[in-house]
């Protein structure tokens, strides 16, 4: 299965994807929901989970323009090993190995404190295979817009500062797998550092 950058795109026809590929697509997202279903992301809108790696699986599809569905999958599924009862094994005989071993390069061990995970997924960055750097990177790209347009109600604007910076040291270090990706979060990040900036300067007036 050839992903599609969006460089390539002006140069190959377009790919029709099969009905087992948007099956498996459709069968991830089905999958995820039920896994995240009584979950709520951390913002004060509190929305549910599942808007987050739809958002991640969204973002690869359309802002990346790489159109793999098994990367496209293991987006959809990327947080069900690490915040659900969901297992490796489970992945695999569901969606196949490939799929399993992409979620599992960018699932965090939470049995570690936080810090710790924080800076292994910066020392990890630069050995990602290339679906799963993607991942991590709309999965930042998610989650530095949402930190800032919904932080969660009891992060101080530090903390959001301190997030967002984090995130720039993870992408920093994954390879450059897909340039219109990557410029979408710079997008975000720029984005998310003059809102805080503003922020930080009506506190100070």
């Amino acid at each position: 299965m050839i992903a599609k950058s969006l460089q390539e795109s002006d140069k190959q026809p377009q790919k029709s994807f099969s009905a087992a590929e948007i099956g498996l697509i459709l069968k991830a997202a089905h999958f995820a929901a039920n896994k995240h279903k009584s979950q709520k992301r951390k913002g004060a809108e509190a929305s549910p989970y599942i808007n987050h790696p739809l958002e991640v699986a969204d973002l690869i599809w359309n802002a990346g323009q790489y159109h793999d569905p098994e990367v496209v999958c293991a987006a959809i599924l990327h947080d069900t090993v690490e915040d659900t009862e969901t297992t490796f094994n489970e992945i695999e005989e569901l969606f196949g190995k490939r799929i399993a071993s992409l979620v599992k390069e960018v699932t965090d061990d939470k049995s570690l404190p936080k810090a710790e995970r924080k800076t292994l997924q910066i020392e990890h960055a630069p050995h990602l295979t290339e679906g799963a750097s993607l991942i991590k990177l709309a999965d930042k790209t998610s989650n530095v817009k949402d930190i800032v347009n919904d932080p969660p109600p009891d992060w101080s604007e530090e903390r959001q500062h301190d997030y967002v910076e984090w995130t720039k040291l993870v992408v920093n270090k994954l390879a450059p797998v897909c340039p219109p990706l990557k410029e979408h979060y710079e997008r975000n990040y720029q984005s998310a550092k003059a809102t805080l900036a503003k922020q930080a300067k009506k506190i100070r007036d």
